[in-house]
């Protein structure tokens, strides 16, 4: 059974740093896209960060280009999202997500089958 949790939301001001954690499980890690996502509520779900499986390949979200930082580790099926400068505007659920190849490249948002429960980040002073 696939599992993926996500840790290490909380709340920092603004211009302060966070650190997001995922341990994905059930399946092979190697194989999968890895995301992670945001989303407020009554808005869309936006793509922030991911890695492509085939290559390694990172894309960000424009508006975190330069702040935020997608990273994995293969030997603990570990994903980080290494997050800077933050903003008020940066306040959500944050979701990792591992997405079968088959079903897209790492830039759709649509190969994501699996997800996590999320983790509340809250930037504020």
């Amino acid at each position: 059974e696939v599992h993926l949790v996500e840790s290490g939301g909380g709340l920092v001001q603004p211009g302060g740093s966070l650190t997001l954690s995922c341990a994905a499980s059930g399946f092979t890690f190697d194989d999968y896209h890895i995301g992670w996502f945001r989303q407020v509520p009554g808005k869309a779900r936006e793509e922030l960060a991911c890695i492509s499986s085939t290559d390694g390949s990172t894309n960000y979200l424009y508006s975190v280009k330069g702040r935020f930082f997608i990273s994995s580790d293969s030997a603990k099926n570990m994903v980080y999202l290494q997050m800077n400068s933050l903003k008020p505007g940066d306040t959500a659920v944050y979701y990792c997500a591992a997405g079968n190849p088959i079903r897209g490249s790492y830039r759709d948002s649509g190969a994501y089958d699996y997800w996590g429960q999320g983790t509340q980040v809250t930037v504020s002073s």
